[in-house]
Protein backbone atom coordinates (compact mmCIF):
# COMPACT_ATOMS: atom_id res chain seq x y z
CA UNK A 1 0.00 0.00 0.00
CA UNK A 2 1.55 3.03 -1.01
CA UNK A 3 1.00 6.25 1.68
CA UNK A 4 2.65 8.77 -0.75
CA UNK A 5 0.82 11.66 -1.88
CA UNK A 6 -0.39 11.44 -4.98
CA UNK A 7 0.66 13.56 -8.38
CA UNK A 8 -1.87 15.44 -7.97
CA UNK A 9 -2.06 16.07 -4.58
CA UNK A 10 0.87 17.64 -4.68
CA UNK A 11 0.21 19.77 -6.98
CA UNK A 12 -2.54 21.17 -4.84
CA UNK A 13 -0.62 21.92 -1.90
CA UNK A 14 2.16 23.20 -4.08
CA UNK A 15 -0.42 25.51 -5.80
CA UNK A 16 -2.03 26.29 -2.13
CA UNK A 17 1.89 27.44 -0.81
CA UNK A 18 1.99 29.43 -4.08
CA UNK A 19 -1.43 31.32 -3.57
CA UNK A 20 -0.36 32.15 0.19
CA UNK A 21 3.17 32.81 -0.61
CA UNK A 22 2.08 35.62 -2.75
CA UNK A 23 -0.68 37.09 -0.91
CA UNK A 24 0.26 36.62 2.76
CA UNK A 25 3.92 36.33 3.23
CA UNK A 26 5.38 37.72 5.97
CA UNK A 27 4.73 41.74 5.25
CA UNK A 28 1.26 40.99 4.99
CA UNK A 29 1.52 38.58 8.33
CA UNK A 30 2.77 41.90 10.28
CA UNK A 31 0.44 43.92 8.67
CA UNK A 32 -2.33 41.78 10.05
CA UNK A 33 -0.33 41.71 13.02
CA UNK A 34 -0.68 45.35 13.45
CA UNK A 35 -4.32 45.81 12.77
CA UNK A 36 -4.20 43.54 16.10
CA UNK A 37 -7.33 41.50 14.68
CA UNK A 38 -9.41 43.89 12.90
CA UNK A 39 -10.36 44.28 9.71
CA UNK A 40 -10.17 41.01 7.77
CA UNK A 41 -8.59 40.66 4.38
CA UNK A 42 -11.99 40.68 2.68
CA UNK A 43 -10.29 40.85 -0.53
CA UNK A 44 -7.92 37.92 0.00
CA UNK A 45 -10.93 35.94 1.63
CA UNK A 46 -12.79 36.43 -2.18
CA UNK A 47 -9.14 35.07 -3.75
CA UNK A 48 -9.46 32.01 -1.41
CA UNK A 49 -12.86 30.92 -2.74
CA UNK A 50 -12.19 31.61 -6.58
CA UNK A 51 -8.71 29.14 -5.52
CA UNK A 52 -11.48 26.87 -3.96
CA UNK A 53 -10.37 26.58 -0.50
CA UNK A 54 -13.36 26.65 0.89
CA UNK A 55 -15.70 24.50 -1.86
CA UNK A 56 -12.58 22.31 -1.79
CA UNK A 57 -14.40 19.23 -0.84
CA UNK A 58 -17.75 20.32 -2.17
CA UNK A 59 -19.15 18.41 -5.26
CA UNK A 60 -18.97 19.41 -8.56
CA UNK A 61 -22.35 19.30 -9.05
CA UNK A 62 -22.47 21.84 -6.78
CA UNK A 63 -20.28 24.13 -7.94
CA UNK A 64 -17.18 23.05 -5.45
CA UNK A 65 -13.95 21.46 -6.90
CA UNK A 66 -15.45 17.46 -5.73
CA UNK A 67 -12.02 16.69 -3.33
CA UNK A 68 -11.95 14.54 -0.42
CA UNK A 69 -11.14 15.52 3.30
CA UNK A 70 -7.06 13.99 2.60
CA UNK A 71 -6.84 17.00 0.26
CA UNK A 72 -8.44 19.74 2.65
CA UNK A 73 -6.35 18.46 5.01
CA UNK A 74 -3.57 19.50 2.99
CA UNK A 75 -4.42 23.01 1.95
CA UNK A 76 -5.23 24.10 5.85
CA UNK A 77 -1.76 22.95 6.85
CA UNK A 78 -0.42 24.83 4.11
CA UNK A 79 -2.85 27.88 5.94
CA UNK A 80 -1.07 26.72 8.95
CA UNK A 81 2.46 27.53 7.92
CA UNK A 82 1.60 30.80 7.27
CA UNK A 83 -0.69 31.27 9.99
CA UNK A 84 -3.29 32.59 8.02
CA UNK A 85 -5.96 34.58 9.94
CA UNK A 86 -9.59 34.32 9.60
CA UNK A 87 -12.47 31.84 10.62
CA UNK A 88 -11.37 29.69 7.81
CA UNK A 89 -12.15 26.06 9.75
CA UNK A 90 -15.76 27.36 10.24
CA UNK A 91 -16.22 29.35 6.56
CA UNK A 92 -15.17 25.94 4.65
CA UNK A 93 -17.46 23.44 6.73
CA UNK A 94 -20.03 26.15 5.71
CA UNK A 95 -19.91 25.90 2.14
CA UNK A 96 -22.93 24.68 0.51
CA UNK A 97 -25.09 25.32 3.67
CA UNK A 98 -24.33 29.42 4.19
CA UNK A 99 -25.37 31.26 0.61
CA UNK A 100 -21.71 32.69 -0.32
CA UNK A 101 -19.30 30.55 1.64
CA UNK A 102 -17.85 28.72 -0.86
CA UNK A 103 -16.90 31.63 -2.83
CA UNK A 104 -15.94 33.50 0.28
CA UNK A 105 -18.03 36.25 -0.33
CA UNK A 106 -19.60 35.24 3.25
CA UNK A 107 -17.83 34.95 6.32
CA UNK A 108 -18.80 32.16 8.63
CA UNK A 109 -17.42 31.77 11.98
CA UNK A 110 -18.60 29.30 14.63
CA UNK A 111 -19.18 28.73 18.49
CA UNK A 112 -16.95 26.08 19.50
CA UNK A 113 -16.52 25.27 23.21
CA UNK A 114 -17.91 28.31 24.31
CA UNK A 115 -15.41 30.23 22.31
CA UNK A 116 -16.49 32.06 18.89
CA UNK A 117 -13.07 33.28 16.59
CA UNK A 118 -13.82 36.65 14.39
CA UNK A 119 -16.60 37.44 15.05
CA UNK A 120 -17.23 41.29 14.50
CA UNK A 121 -16.31 40.19 11.02
CA UNK A 122 -18.29 37.68 10.46
CA UNK A 123 -21.46 37.40 8.40
CA UNK A 124 -22.79 34.72 10.00
CA UNK A 125 -22.56 32.66 13.09
CA UNK A 126 -22.93 28.79 13.30
CA UNK A 127 -24.15 27.07 16.25
CA UNK A 128 -23.26 23.41 17.79
CA UNK A 129 -25.80 21.96 15.06
CA UNK A 130 -24.30 23.97 12.23
CA UNK A 131 -27.35 25.95 11.95
CA UNK A 132 -27.25 29.53 11.32
CA UNK A 133 -31.47 30.63 12.04
CA UNK A 134 -30.54 31.51 15.54
CA UNK A 135 -28.07 34.00 17.41
CA UNK A 136 -26.11 31.60 18.57
CA UNK A 137 -23.67 34.44 20.01
CA UNK A 138 -26.21 36.61 21.81
CA UNK A 139 -24.51 38.59 24.18
CA UNK A 140 -21.68 37.30 23.43
CA UNK A 141 -18.35 39.24 25.94
CA UNK A 142 -15.20 39.88 24.03
CA UNK A 143 -12.12 38.70 25.30
CA UNK A 144 -8.12 39.35 25.27
CA UNK A 145 -6.93 36.75 23.27
CA UNK A 146 -3.17 36.37 23.23
CA UNK A 147 -2.61 35.79 19.43
CA UNK A 148 -2.98 39.16 17.91
CA UNK A 149 -4.77 37.34 14.81
CA UNK A 150 -7.57 35.56 16.80
CA UNK A 151 -9.83 38.14 18.20
CA UNK A 152 -12.28 35.87 20.61
CA UNK A 153 -15.40 36.29 22.20
CA UNK A 154 -16.84 33.91 24.78
CA UNK A 155 -20.24 33.17 24.74
CA UNK A 156 -23.09 33.00 27.94
CA UNK A 157 -22.70 30.23 29.83
CA UNK A 158 -19.31 29.67 28.75
CA UNK A 159 -17.17 27.69 30.79
CA UNK A 160 -14.16 29.55 31.95
CA UNK A 161 -11.00 29.27 29.53
CA UNK A 162 -7.93 27.57 31.19
CA UNK A 163 -4.66 30.31 31.65
CA UNK A 164 -2.77 30.35 28.16
CA UNK A 165 -0.03 28.09 27.89
CA UNK A 166 -0.93 25.02 29.37
CA UNK A 167 -1.13 22.47 26.35
CA UNK A 168 -3.78 20.39 28.31
CA UNK A 169 -6.75 22.46 29.15
CA UNK A 170 -9.33 20.85 31.34
CA UNK A 171 -12.46 22.83 30.03
CA UNK A 172 -14.56 20.35 28.58
CA UNK A 173 -16.75 21.11 24.94
CA UNK A 174 -19.03 24.26 27.15
CA UNK A 175 -22.35 24.99 26.62
CA UNK A 176 -22.40 24.13 22.60
CA UNK A 177 -21.62 20.11 23.71
CA UNK A 178 -19.13 18.17 21.83
CA UNK A 179 -17.01 19.44 19.20
CA UNK A 180 -17.27 18.88 15.07
CA UNK A 181 -14.36 15.75 14.66
CA UNK A 182 -14.12 17.66 10.97
CA UNK A 183 -13.48 21.03 12.52
CA UNK A 184 -10.75 19.26 14.89
CA UNK A 185 -9.26 17.42 12.31
CA UNK A 186 -8.87 20.66 10.19
CA UNK A 187 -7.54 22.32 13.36
CA UNK A 188 -5.14 19.90 13.90
CA UNK A 189 -4.09 19.73 10.02
CA UNK A 190 -3.32 23.41 10.78
CA UNK A 191 -1.15 22.34 14.22
CA UNK A 192 0.90 20.10 11.74
CA UNK A 193 1.66 23.64 9.54
CA UNK A 194 2.41 25.14 12.33
CA UNK A 195 4.78 22.93 14.15
CA UNK A 196 6.67 22.32 10.34
CA UNK A 197 7.00 25.80 9.77
CA UNK A 198 8.64 26.53 13.50
CA UNK A 199 10.73 23.20 13.22
CA UNK A 200 12.10 24.89 9.36
CA UNK A 201 12.80 28.07 10.86
CA UNK A 202 15.01 25.99 14.34
CA UNK A 203 16.79 24.42 11.57
CA UNK A 204 18.14 27.50 9.50
CA UNK A 205 18.67 29.52 12.30
CA UNK A 206 20.68 27.06 13.73
CA UNK A 207 22.41 26.42 10.43
CA UNK A 208 23.28 30.27 10.20
CA UNK A 209 23.88 31.52 13.87
CA UNK A 210 27.22 31.14 14.89
CA UNK A 211 28.99 31.13 18.36
CA UNK A 212 32.68 30.02 19.19
CA UNK A 213 33.22 30.28 16.11
CA UNK A 214 30.69 27.83 14.44
CA UNK A 215 26.97 27.10 14.07
CA UNK A 216 25.14 26.89 16.65
CA UNK A 217 23.97 23.70 15.12
CA UNK A 218 26.86 21.93 15.33
CA UNK A 219 26.52 21.99 19.33
CA UNK A 220 24.78 18.29 20.59
CA UNK A 221 22.19 19.97 22.86
CA UNK A 222 20.84 22.26 19.66
CA UNK A 223 20.92 19.22 17.49
CA UNK A 224 18.84 17.13 20.33
CA UNK A 225 15.99 19.93 20.02
CA UNK A 226 16.30 20.01 16.47
CA UNK A 227 15.56 16.12 16.21
CA UNK A 228 12.90 15.89 18.47
CA UNK A 229 11.11 18.19 16.70
CA UNK A 230 11.17 16.96 13.51
CA UNK A 231 10.04 13.59 15.43
CA UNK A 232 6.80 14.95 16.70
CA UNK A 233 6.14 16.89 13.45
CA UNK A 234 6.32 13.40 11.56
CA UNK A 235 4.71 11.44 14.13
CA UNK A 236 1.47 14.30 13.90
CA UNK A 237 1.98 14.14 10.19
CA UNK A 238 1.38 10.18 10.01
CA UNK A 239 -1.77 10.77 12.35
CA UNK A 240 -3.52 13.66 10.85
CA UNK A 241 -2.77 12.28 7.26
CA UNK A 242 -4.36 8.99 8.69
CA UNK A 243 -7.13 10.42 10.31
CA UNK A 244 -8.03 12.33 6.58
CA UNK A 245 -8.53 9.26 4.92
CA UNK A 246 -10.17 7.03 7.87
CA UNK A 247 -12.60 9.71 8.94
CA UNK A 248 -12.51 7.48 12.52
CA UNK A 249 -13.61 9.82 15.31
CA UNK A 250 -11.06 7.91 17.35
CA UNK A 251 -8.03 8.74 14.85
CA UNK A 252 -9.00 12.62 14.84
CA UNK A 253 -8.97 12.54 18.79
CA UNK A 254 -5.22 10.74 18.50
CA UNK A 255 -4.09 12.85 15.45
CA UNK A 256 -5.74 16.19 17.20
CA UNK A 257 -3.53 15.54 20.39
CA UNK A 258 -0.62 14.52 18.32
CA UNK A 259 -0.47 17.45 16.43
CA UNK A 260 -1.31 20.07 19.40
CA UNK A 261 1.66 18.47 21.10
CA UNK A 262 3.56 20.02 17.87
CA UNK A 263 2.85 22.59 17.43
CA UNK A 264 3.11 23.70 21.01
CA UNK A 265 6.53 22.25 22.05
CA UNK A 266 7.43 22.88 18.85
CA UNK A 267 7.20 26.44 18.97
CA UNK A 268 8.75 26.76 22.52
CA UNK A 269 11.63 24.94 21.19
CA UNK A 270 11.98 27.42 18.00
CA UNK A 271 11.95 29.99 20.74
CA UNK A 272 14.94 28.11 22.78
CA UNK A 273 16.69 27.80 19.50
CA UNK A 274 16.59 31.34 18.39
CA UNK A 275 17.79 32.33 22.23
CA UNK A 276 16.68 36.13 23.23
CA UNK A 277 16.42 36.43 19.85
CA UNK A 278 13.44 34.43 19.42
CA UNK A 279 11.32 36.48 22.53
CA UNK A 280 11.58 39.67 20.20
CA UNK A 281 8.55 41.30 18.66
CA UNK A 282 10.59 41.77 15.56
CA UNK A 283 10.99 37.80 15.55
CA UNK A 284 8.01 35.40 14.15
CA UNK A 285 8.59 32.80 16.51
CA UNK A 286 6.28 34.02 19.28
CA UNK A 287 3.15 34.41 16.96
CA UNK A 288 3.22 31.12 16.03
CA UNK A 289 3.37 29.83 19.73
CA UNK A 290 0.42 32.22 20.59
CA UNK A 291 -1.18 30.66 17.67
CA UNK A 292 -0.71 27.24 18.52
CA UNK A 293 -1.95 28.36 22.47
CA UNK A 294 -5.34 29.43 21.17
CA UNK A 295 -6.07 26.21 18.40
CA UNK A 296 -5.20 23.88 21.71
CA UNK A 297 -8.65 25.66 22.96
CA UNK A 298 -10.75 24.87 19.23
CA UNK A 299 -13.26 22.54 19.12
CA UNK A 300 -13.49 22.05 23.21
CA UNK A 301 -9.87 21.13 24.13
CA UNK A 302 -7.41 18.02 24.56
CA UNK A 303 -9.14 16.65 27.94
CA UNK A 304 -12.03 15.62 25.40
CA UNK A 305 -9.71 13.82 22.95
CA UNK A 306 -7.97 12.38 25.96
CA UNK A 307 -11.72 10.84 26.77
CA UNK A 308 -12.60 9.82 23.58
CA UNK A 309 -9.64 7.88 23.32
CA UNK A 310 -9.68 6.31 26.75
CA UNK A 311 -13.68 5.25 26.98
CA UNK A 312 -12.52 3.50 23.37
CA UNK A 313 -9.54 1.45 25.08
CA UNK A 314 -12.28 0.58 27.99
CA UNK A 315 -14.63 -0.63 25.74
CA UNK A 316 -12.14 -2.52 24.17
CA UNK A 317 -11.21 -3.99 27.25
CA UNK A 318 -14.22 -5.42 27.95
CA UNK A 319 -14.45 -7.09 24.91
Amino acid sequence: MDFQLTEDQRALRDGVRALLAGRFGPEALRAAVARGGRGLDRTLWRELGEAGFFSLRLPEADGGVGLGLPEAVLAFEEAGRVLLPGPLVATHLAAGEVAGAATGETVVTAVYGGLVEWLDESDAVRDAAGSTAGDGAAGAVPLTSVDPLTPLHRVPGGLPVDPPGDASPTSPAGPTGPSDPLATLLTAAEQLGNAARTCEAAVQHARTREQFGQPIGAFQAVKHLCAQMLVRVELARAAVYAAAVTADPMDIAAARLLADDAAVRGARDCLQVHGGMGFTWESDVHLYLKRAWVRTRRGGSATESEELLADDLMAGAGR
